[in-house]
């Protein structure tokens, strides 16, 4: 969230001076936007994938900090619950063989925190909701004990005046009354970052989101929380309620935004019309002020600001498609894809990632036309549907010829896409034969309709006809955890014991 934060406790006068200071920061980037060379270099991406911590039995284990302790890998780094740990891949050009390098750079890390957590009895689980988590597994205990997650924790519970209601319906439904952000760490991901000239973000973030949704149904691995299947990709859901800081009063949420959000409308004008939405939307969390004096006068000196202000505010307001800007070198602008979920093992995230780059890229060569026959409403329940349904999903999408949108299961419709992701990884310089290599894990994981959360949910079954749910919960993870470890992508995997 830009910069390290050491206080939990905010004055009126502090929240005042951070918003005039979020007000210059937008007037700075928008000067520093109208320079010509400004943002413009090579297509990189780079990631960050989110892990559990579990013991022997399967079970969330909170030594994230001692686990940290036992690496000076500067990849690794904390996360919101203590049973949480986050692996930052290093920025890479995407010409050439990029995936080849982030998969080896993904089990490179995951090397080193596996020997990290062992140390501590611990085993790393990338999942995107561990099955055998229990209630008492969450709560205010488990926060990892940083200054940054407690300060969240105790805005974001201010602002909302009372306990977090968690609704979430599927095969069974989960009913849940929390006091904490804790249940937001059930959740982890695999995000990707694209970096993008300024001039085209607009044109790239609107296909990323028209991309988003058909990836997150082909990619779901987070059917199970609290013992409930619920969502294809139940984090969704889960990450939406758990972190929502509008009042409990009707009135007064019914005229504010959830600060998790698949977004408000198509951009026009560019990056800065999206810094610009989540100062107007979201009242400041973290009203911390940086050491630069002025970024009106970085900018007038022809400096790059640091903006650290708004680069804070903007990381705590989590569209699943968020746009970040790194001052670091000349400075930048990117995309930040939060939807897709960590697991089931290395090579399909990796997949993931190159079907959602590539189709984005692929659909922003055409996506100023496409958009006039999907309106944004659309685009957004796609997405609801794609989290709820997965594999099973119907979406409305923008037809070749035919003036308004029509329906298309997503099965059929991730045929007609896999060639455009195609063109859009080759067009910018991924070798063919690893686009090919890549892209043909999603096609067999279509034909073969098996992603993480089909697994999970068959095992499940079949282990259920003959011990009790949480016995075959342990037993799920159990298999699940043997096969990521083997490699192989989901779709080779077992239903059936070996």
């Amino acid at each position: 969230m830009g910069f390290a934060i050491q206080q939990e406790e905010f004055t009126p006068e502090e929240h005042e001076r951070f918003v005039q200071r979020l007000a210059e920061s937008l007037e700075a980037l928008r000067a520093l936007l109208k320079r010509l060379d400004f943002g413009v270099g090579p297509t990189t991406m780079g990631a960050e994938l989110e892990v559990y911590l579990v013991d022997g039995a399967g079970h969330p284990l909170p030594v994230n900090q001692q686990v940290l302790a036992r690496t000076q890998d500067e990849r690794v780094t904390l996360e919101l619950n203590r049973f949480n740990m986050e692996a930052n891949v290093r920025p890479s050009l995407l010409a050439g063989r990029p995936f080849t390098g982030l998969r080896a750079e993904l089990e490179d890390v995951l090397k080193e925190l596996q020997r990290a957590a062992a140390l501590e009895g611990a085993r790393v689980a990338s999942i995107g909701i561990l099955p055998t988590l229990r209630q008492a597994d969450l709560g205010k205990g488990a926060l990892t004990q940083q200054p940054r997650y407690r300060a969240l924790n105790t805005a974001i519970r201010e602002r909302r005046g009372g306990p977090f209601q968690v609704a979430i319906a599927g095969d069974d439904t989960l009913h849940l009354t929390w006091d904490d952000v804790t249940l937001e760490g059930a959740n982890t991901s695999l995000q990707f970052h694209l970096r993008v000239a300024p001039e085209d973000f607009a044109r790239v973030y609107n296909a990323a989101q028209l991309a988003t949704a058909p990836v997150l149904a082909v990619a779901g691995n987070s059917p199970l929380f609290l013992g409930k299947r619920l969502w294809e990709e139940t984090r969704v859901a889960l990450f939406q309620q758990a972190t929502d800081d509008r009042s409990e009063s009707a009135d007064e949420a019914a005229h504010l935004h959830p600060r998790v959000t698949f977004g408000h409308g198509w951009v026009r004008e560019g990056v800065h019309e999206l810094f610009a939405e989540a100062v107007a939307l979201y009242p400041p969390l973290l009203p911390v002020l940086g050491k630069e004096a002025s970024p009106l006068d970085v900018v007038a000196a022809g400096g790059v600001p640091a903006l650290e202000e708004l680069r804070l505010h903007q990381g705590t307001v989590w569209s699943w498609n968020r746009a970040i800007y790194d001052p670091h070198g000349d400075g930048h602008v990117r995309i930040e894809f939060r939807a897709l979920p960590a697991g089931p093992t290395v090579v399909d995230m990796v997949a993931n990632g190159a079907f959602l780059l590539g189709l984005t890229l692929g659909l922003a060569e055409r996506v100023d036309a496409l958009l006039p026959a999907l309106p944004f409403w659309q685009a957004r329940r796609n997405f609801k549907q794609a989290a709820m349904r997965g594999l099973d999903a119907v979406m409305l999408w923008p037809a070749e010829v035919a003036p308004s949108p029509r329906p298309l299961p997503v099965v059929e419709l991730v045929k007609h896409l896999l060639p455009i992701a195609r063109r859009g990884l080759t067009e910018h310089g991924v070798d063919a034969g690893e686009a090919d290599a890549m892209l043909d894990i999603i096609a067999q994981r279509v034909a073969l309709r098996r992603t993480g959360a089909r697994w999970q949910r068959e095992v499940l079954a079949r282990l259920e006809a003959h011990m009790p749910r949480q016995d075959a919960l342990a037993a799920l993870l159990e298999r699940y955890l043997h096969h990521s470890e083997s490699g192989l992508p989901v779709h080779t995997w077992p239903v059936e014991p070996s």
